[in-house]
């Protein structure tokens, strides 16, 4: 038998082991408002287990769709922009880049692109790391300033985008709010008339910083790295509710990253900081394959919403 010193230090210890444990496991629930961070423990109810949970990816087409004003949408490109102000278009069947120009944005000084979503018009809106958000020619790279304000919405100064289309035909920009630290504060979308910002709604469960991508049958998606990997989900754009996912083996917390959907097959772009790696990943089979690399760090993708589904 213990000495009774030893048996009440014995005790003291597990009740303190029973607390930690109770504690950090309460703090997890999908349902507890509390900021979880994304790489914890293994528990049960972090955020990623949650997802796991969800059905997977299912991009068929929807029937009846009317897409306005789309060119031939076998000859649409995925453009995408670099850390190094370099604007590419990048054309999935033969895996080309192909260098449109180089941005020069009028007041951006050291600043340089944070994400880039473009319309079926071929004009890219490309936000960058102080905030500012330009009109970008996808034919030219010249740019021009929009008056875009947050509105003092927090994590809204900096963000992920995507077009998707509207059930009238056209298109609304959707973005996810990127924070300094801890989950994204969730969906928006900006009124390109007046350049103003609407609050959606939090995302549920919630999820870290995030890139959009949207699709001509109104769908909105979202990528972002975890440790070791990364999800790409379905995203409802009226509420925010996650409602659906796939993990992906590739990425990592810290990479520089853009996606964009094109073919029936979402096409991601992950970079450690140096050259960017270029993954698709088919969500039928749901395959991930690393199809080539640029010497750039791609940190931007946009894809009209005329481009084939």
């Amino acid at each position: 038998m213990l000495p009774r010193v030893k048996r009440l230090r014995f005790r003291l210890l597990l009740l303190s082991l029973l607390v930690a444990c109770g504690s950090r496991t309460g703090l997890l629930f999908e349902d507890d408002p509390s900021p979880v961070p994304f790489d914890a423990g293994p528990d049960v109810g972090r955020p990623d287990a949650s997802l796991d949970a969800l059905p997977s990816l299912d991009v068929t087409p929807k029937p009846d769709v009317v897409l306005l004003d789309c060119p031939d949408a076998s000859d649409t490109r995925i453009y995408v922009v670099t850390s190094q102000n370099e604007l590419f278009s990048f054309y999935p069947p033969t895996l080309a880049f192909k260098f449109v120009g180089k941005l020069v944005c009028a007041g951006s000084g050291s600043a340089t692109p944070f994400s880039m979503a473009v319309d079926r018009k071929g004009i890219a809106h490309v936000v960058y790391t102080d905030g500012r958000l330009y009109r970008v020619s996808t034919a030219t790279a010249a740019c021009a300033v929009t008056p875009y304000t947050s509105g003092g919405r927090p994590g809204f100064l900096t963000f992920g985008m995507g077009f998707s289309a509207e059930t009238d035909g056209t298109d609304r920009l959707y973005v996810a709010s990127n924070p300094q630290t801890g989950n994204s504060n969730g969906l928006g979308s900006i009124d390109l008339a007046a350049y103003a910002l609407r609050f959606v709604a939090p995302f549920t469960p919630p999820i870290p910083r995030a890139e959009l991508t949207g699709t001509g049958d109104g769908r909105l998606f979202a990528y972002w790295p975890i440790s070791g990997g990364s999800f790409i989900a379905e995203v409802n754009k009226v509420n925010g509710r996650v409602v659906a996912a796939d993990r992906l083996p590739t990425g990592d917390t810290n990479d520089a990253f853009a996606f964009a959907f094109w073919g029936g097959s979402f096409w991601v772009f992950h970079s450690g900081g140096g050259p960017t790696d270029v993954t698709r990943f088919d969500p039928g089979p749901k395959t991930a394959t690393t199809v080539t690399t640029m010497p750039s760090t791609i940190v931007g993708a946009g894809v009209s919403t005329c481009a084939p589904q």
